[in-house]
């Protein structure tokens, strides 16, 4: 599985972004895909992930109320929209693929998210 992430930047406090994840390549079924974010000194931290057998979601608790996480029409592609972003979402972010039977974890390149005071 290859994933392929889109997005990030550079946003003033309060502003939005929006981060893309693509999945290709052969693999069995997809079971979630969503974003992981890694912030320098803590623990890497899920963000938002959405279920696709059940079409849920579920969010990090820092998060809730402000991302919305999305599965677009293209089949293996998700979407996160950022709003109301604070300095403390400033990270690295993670695209993830849970894949097959044995839900393996497979990563795509990290992407900056950088919100200024």
């Amino acid at each position: 599985v290859q994933l392929q992430a889109s997005g990030g930047g550079l946003v003033q406090a309060g502003g939005s972004l929006r981060l893309s994840c693509a999945a290709s390549g052969t693999f069995p079924s997809i079971n979630a895909m969503g974003w992981y974010r890694q912030i320098p000194g803590k623990e890497h931290e899920m963000v938002a992930m959405f279920l696709f057998k059940s079409d849920s979601t579920n969010y990090g608790d820092s998060v809730k109320g402000r991302f919305t996480i999305s599965r677009d029409s293209a089949e293996n592609t998700v979407s996160l929209q950022m709003n109301s972003l604070r300095p403390e979402d400033t990270a690295v972010y993670y695209c993830n693929a849970q894949v097959g039977p044995l839900n393996s974890n497979f990563w795509g390149q990290g992407t900056q998210v950088t919100v200024s005071s």
